[in-house]
C-alpha cells in the first residue's frame, strides 16, 4: 500500500502510475511555485526616502543630449506641501539619471527648490540642446491656493538651471507634461484651468525657441464636458496635432485636434476610456503609446495615427501613476510612475511592443 497526500493506493501498476502522477504534479506546482517567488518583480524602485523627500511623484523622464536618461519628480512631505516649519520652501523638483538604459540610477539630488510649492515637473531636450523643465508652483494667498505654470533651462546637459523660473500662465493654470518641440521649431506645452464649474485644457506656444510665450489657446472651453485636463500634446505624421486631455473623475479621456500648430482647435471628442494623467510618446517603429492612470497604471497603443487605440494594457497595479516613457536604444520602452501612500516612491518598468499589446520586461 501506498499512502500519498492523504489518499491510500493499492499496490498495482495502476495505483503506482497514478501515484507518480500525483508526486510529479506536486513537484511541478512546487517548482513553479519556487521559480515565480524568485522571479524579480517586473519594475525597479528608482528613488524613495530622505535623500530626495517622504512624498515622491509626477515623474517625467527623458533622453539627454549626452544619450544618457534622467527622470524628474516631485519630492515633498505630502500630496501637496505647502512651506511649513520643516519645509520653508515647500516642495520642490528632484532628479535621478541612469546611464545605462534605466539599469541603475543615480542617488537624487535637487533640481530646483522655490519659495513656494514647486510641483509636477517634466522635462523634455530641444533640438538646439537646450533642456526644458516646466512644472507649476502652489502658493497660499489669503487661505486660497494659487497656481502658475513656470518654465526654467539648462544649457549645460542639466548640470546647471536657470536660479528663477519664467512664468508663463499665471493665475490659476497648472501644467502636467513636457515641452513638445514641432519640425518647424514651433513649441507646445499643454496647460489646463478650472473654477467653479468650469475646467478645459489649452496650450501655450513660443515661435523663438522659448524666448517669449503667448498666452494660452483654450481648447474648446465651452464643451459642456468638465476636463481636469493635464493636457499632453503630440505632432501626427500629416502635420495634426492631437491633444490629449483628461475628464472629471469618472468622465473618459477626450481627445481634440489643431491644423495649424495649435492655434486653434477642433472640438473635444470622447476617446471612450478613462485616463488621468495621459503622456503621449511616438515610438520609432510608428506605434503611438498614450501612457496615462485609469485603471492603475495603464497604457493604450495606437498603430493607426490615434484613428483607433488598443487596451488598456495594464503596467502595474500600484496606485499613484503619471506616467512616462522613452524608447531605450535596444527599441524596448522605460516607463516611469510613482507609488502613492506612506511608502511613496519612484518606480521605472521596461516592456516590448507585441502585436497583442506589451510584454513586461526586467533588466538583464
Amino acid at each position: 500500500m501506498i499512502k500519498l497526500m492523504g489518499q491510500t493506493y493499492s499496490n498495482s501498476s495502476h495505483a503506482l502510475w497514478s501515484g507518480w502522477f500525483v508526486i510529479s504534479v506536486f513537484l511541478a506546482c512546487l517548482a513553479s511555485h519556487s521559480a515565480a517567488a524568485a522571479d524579480p518583480p517586473k519594475y525597479a524602485v528608482i528613488s524613495r526616502g530622505d535623500a530626495a523627500g517622504p512624498y515622491q511623484a509626477f515623474p517625467d523622464v527623458c533622453r539627454l543630449p549626452n544619450g544618457d536618461l534622467a527622470c524628474v519628480f516631485y519630492a515633498g512631505y505630502g500630496h501637496v506641501s505647502l512651506p511649513n516649519a520643516e519645509w520653508p520652501r515647500g516642495g520642490r523638483i528632484c532628479v535621478v539619471e541612469s546611464s545605462d538604459e534605466g539599469r541603475t540610477w543615480s542617488r537624487p539630488r535637487v533640481l530646483f527648490d522655490g519659495p513656494q510649492d514647486d510641483r509636477d515637473p517634466h522635462i523634455a531636450a530641444l533640438r538646439d540642446g537646450t533642456l526644458a523643465c516646466s512644472f507649476f508652483q502652489y502658493r497660499s494667498v489669503d487661505g486660497r491656493i494659487e497656481h502658475d505654470v513656470c518654465l526654467i533651462k539648462s544649457q549645460d546637459g542639466g548640470r546647471t538651471w536657470d536660479a528663477e523660473p519664467r512664468v508663463l500662465a499665471a493665475n490659476r493654470w497648472a501644467v502636467s507634461a513636457p515641452v513638445r518641440e514641432l519640425p518647424d521649431g514651433t513649441l507646445l506645452l499643454g496647460a489646463y484651468t478650472g473654477h467653479n464649474s468650469t475646467a478645459y485644457g489649452a496650450v501655450l506656444r513660443s515661435t523663438d525657441g522659448g524666448q517669449s510665450w503667448g498666452e494660452p489657446v483654450a481648447i474648446d472651453p465651452h464643451s459642456g464636458v468638465r476636463l481636469d485636463a493635464e493636457t499632453d500634446v503630440l505632432h501626427l505624421p500629416n502635420g495634426t496635432i492631437l491633444a490629449a486631455l483628461r475628464g472629471d473623475g469618472q468622465v473618459n479621456l477626450h481627445f481634440a485636434t489643431s491644423a495649424d500648430q495649435g492655434l486653434t482647435w477642433s472640438k473635444i471628442k470622447d476617446s471612450g476610456f478613462l485616463g488621468h494623467s495621459p503622456h503621449l510618446t511616438r515610438l520609432s517603429t510608428g506605434e503611438i503609446l498614450l501612457t496615462h492612470r485609469q485603471p492603475a497604471t495603464s497604457l493604450h497603443i495606437s498603430r493607426d495615427d490615434a484613428k483607433s487605440w488598443q487596451g488598456p494594457f495594464e503596467i502595474d497595479s500600484v496606485g499613484g501613476a503619471y506616467p512616462s516613457t522613452v524608447e531605450l536604444k535596444d527599441h524596448t520602452v522605460l516607463v516611469v510612475y510613482y507609488e502613492e501612500g506612506p511608502t511613496s516612491a519612484v518606480r521605472a518598468a521596461r516592456f516590448r511592443v507585441t502585436a497583442d499589446g506589451i510584454e513586461k520586461l526586467g533588466w538583464e
